[in-house]
């Protein structure tokens, strides 16, 4: 018997009576989504040992402006508070020089396939089917990369799964 997996034939290895390797679910941290009305991706990337922050990702937009993305979750009731920041100055930054530099923040939402919507999840976590940022077009239409030099295209709130990194 014949089997395709990933368009190669594995006849041989299921005859043999060798175990197939399963493909593994995508952790978050290696997801990368898309926003089908802009052509604008979200790649997340892992974190590393942050007290704080629970993931780390970019948005590409076009023009190929990028924004750099981080998530904390904040007490109290626990939500994924997310923010996309836009040349933001190096170093020690005022609350000020940080407020003029985020264009978005927001909860982080999920959905998947029935449409059951969650909160965005920590590294290590299987990569959830659709990102939901609440008001995110809007809020980046208002900011300094848009127009000009900078992007053109306004991504819709919701981002779905288009693949993951190697």
């Amino acid at each position: 018997m014949t089997i395709r997996l990933g368009g190669l034939l594995v006849s041989l290895a299921v005859g043999l009576g060798w175990p197939l390797a399963a493909h593994a679910a995508c952790p978050i941290e290696l997801a990368v989504y898309g926003d089908s009305q802009s052509g604008s991706e979200i790649d997340f990337t892992p974190t590393g040992t942050s007290a704080t922050v629970t993931n780390t990702f970019r948005m590409i937009l076009d023009n190929n402006v990028v924004l750099n993305g981080i998530v904390m979750w904040n007490e109290g009731v626990a939500r994924p508070n997310g923010a996309l920041m836009y040349k933001c100055p190096e170093g020690d930054s005022t609350g000020a020089e940080l407020a003029a530099c985020t264009p978005w923040h927001d909860v982080i939402y999920t959905s998947d396939d029935k449409g059951s919507i969650g909160l965005l999840p920590a590294q290590g976590v299987e990569a959830p089917k659709t990102l939901i940022l609440p008001d995110l077009g809007p809020a980046l239409r208002q900011s300094s990369a848009y127009g000009g030099s900078g992007f053109s295209k306004v991504p819709w709130d919701v981002f779905t799964l288009r693949g993951c990194q190697e």
